[in-house]
C-alpha cells in the first residue's frame, strides 16, 4: 500500500478516487496522547486495512486530525480520539 500526505503518488499516476476513508485511535483523555506509545502505527495499519478492503491501490490526502471532544455524562472526564484521514484510490500503475 502506498501512502502520501499530498494529492500525487511518485512514480504513479491516480486512475480514479475511490472515496474518504477513516480509521480512529482509542479514545483517551483529551488533555493527553492516546495511551499506547505505538498508537499511530496501529491507526495507519487500520487505515490500510480499509483501503485494501475496498480494493485501492494508495492513500492520498493522508493526515491525522482530532476528533472532537466528548464529556463522559455524569463524570466530567473529556474524551478524544485521533482521526487517520485519507482518499483511498486506484493507480494507473499499481507498483
Amino acid at each position: 500500500m502506498r501512502i502520501s500526505s499530498t494529492d500525487v503518488i511518485e512514480g504513479s499516476h491516480v486512475l480514479y478516487t475511490i472515496g474518504k476513508i477513516r480509521a480512529a485511535s482509542t479514545w483517551h483523555a483529551a488533555n493527553g496522547a492516546p495511551p499506547q506509545d505505538n498508537w499511530r502505527e496501529l491507526v495507519l495499519r487500520e487505515l490500510i486495512r480499509r483501503a485494501e478492503d475496498i480494493d485501492a491501490d494508495a492513500i492520498i490526502g493522508f493526515d491525522y486530525e482530532t476528533d472532537g471532544i466528548v464529556s463522559v455524562e455524569g463524570t466530567g472526564i473529556q474524551l478524544k480520539r485521533i482521526l487517520d484521514t485519507g482518499i483511498a484510490v486506484k493507480l494507473s500503475c499499481a507498483a
